[in-house]
């Protein structure tokens, strides 16, 4: 859909809903997608499509690397696999090595992704991605730094396809996404986009206690699925 500021959504379920009416569901179903969250922002994006289509899902965790003179600018990202996307051109104006963004990535994964891996999952690892027809999942997307590093894991892991739904995205990222993925599905695309945020009119942030308590209710969820058959 073209830009169109008027239609900005009330919530994360409203956004979920619209999100919806753009999906192939039945093709989603009979290919058996696994819903993968890029951040926990979007779980009760994931919860209501996970339930109206009766998809597992996941999270893939990530953290974003910044300059070290600039706290607000964001040069690479890690994901909970240790792989690392780095913009070249921001890392080379602010001069960074990759020594130092080799450290920060290995920082950030051990007191942040590990930090999110126990808390979320119960130290589970990641799914099993090979084979697997994958389906990012977020609130928005201003710089798809998450996706390219979602996606480079998971086609590393043997991932037979990935695509990325989202609810409002910059024009710039999607049609560079779109090169890179098997598809790609937005409600929005904005071309002077402001902030994730400001397309939500309620866009309240869950605390972690709320987060964990979607997820240990939910029946879609798949690495609490797992950790109660083990408990069997």
């Amino acid at each position: 859909m073209v830009e169109n500021l008027s239609n900005i959504f009330k919530n994360h379920e409203d956004a979920a809903t619209k999100l919806l009416d753009i999906l192939p569901i039945k093709q989603l179903q009979e290919e058996k997608y696994l819903l993968l969250g890029l951040s926990l922002d979007a779980v009760l994006i994931l919860e209501t499509i996970a339930k109206k289509t009766g998809l597992n899902y996941d999270f893939l965790f990530s953290e974003p690397i910044y300059a070290p003179n600039n706290q607000e600018c964001a040069v690479a990202i890690v994901s909970e696999e240790e792989e690392i996307v780095i913009q070249e051109a921001l890392a080379n104006s602010f001069d960074i090595n990759l020594e130092y963004l080799y450290f920060e990535a290995h920082r950030k994964y051990e007191e942040l992704i590990l930090k999110n891996i126990y808390k979320y999952r119960k130290g589970m690892s990641s799914s099993l991605y090979e084979k697997q027809n994958i389906l990012f999942i977020d609130e928005g997307c201003e710089t798809g730094n998450r996706v390219f590093v979602a996606l480079k894991t998971v086609i590393n892991k043997g991932a037979k396809s990935a695509s990325f739904a989202v609810p409002v995205i910059a024009e710039d990222t999607a049609e560079v996404l779109d090169k890179c993925l098997d598809e790609i599905f937005y409600v929005n695309k904005i071309t002077n986009f402001v902030d994730t945020k400001f397309y939500y009119t309620s866009s309240q942030k869950l605390s972690s206690e709320v987060i964990l308590a979607i997820l240990e209710s939910s029946k879609n969820y798949l690495p609490f699925q797992k950790s109660q058959g083990e408990e069997k």
